[in-house]
């Protein structure tokens, strides 16, 4: 099981850590949500769950819970900058369908 980050991905990351001060990482999960059934959440993580699983890729730990793991094995998670818009952007090998706003995907 793996998660990856690009460089621009990590870059991102690690300089909103810093901003923000404190945080052990970056906290990386799905919810029930939107038009294809499932949703990506992030937030920044304070602490580690014992359920939790631990990725470290290029200096950032992406920490996911033992439920979101099994739809995120394999995703690579990117920072985009398109014209005025900017954001991440997961490439998961995991996903059958998306909803046309791109907001939740289907697995």
């Amino acid at each position: 099981m793996s998660i990856s980050l690009t460089e621009s991905a990590a870059q991102r990351i690690l300089d909103f850590l810093d901003n923000r001060g404190k945080g052990v990482g970056l906290r990386l999960g799905v919810r029930t949500s939107g038009c294809s059934g499932m949703a990506y959440v992030l937030e920044f993580a304070d602490t580690v769950n014992e359920e939790d699983q631990i990725f470290e890729d290029k200096g950032v730990k992406v920490i996911i819970d033992g439920k979101s793991i099994l739809y995120l094995d394999g995703t690579e998670l990117d920072f985009v900058k398109e014209g005025l818009n900017e954001g991440f952007k997961f490439n998961n090998p995991n996903v059958s369908s998306e909803c046309g706003c791109g907001e939740s995907f289907h697995v």
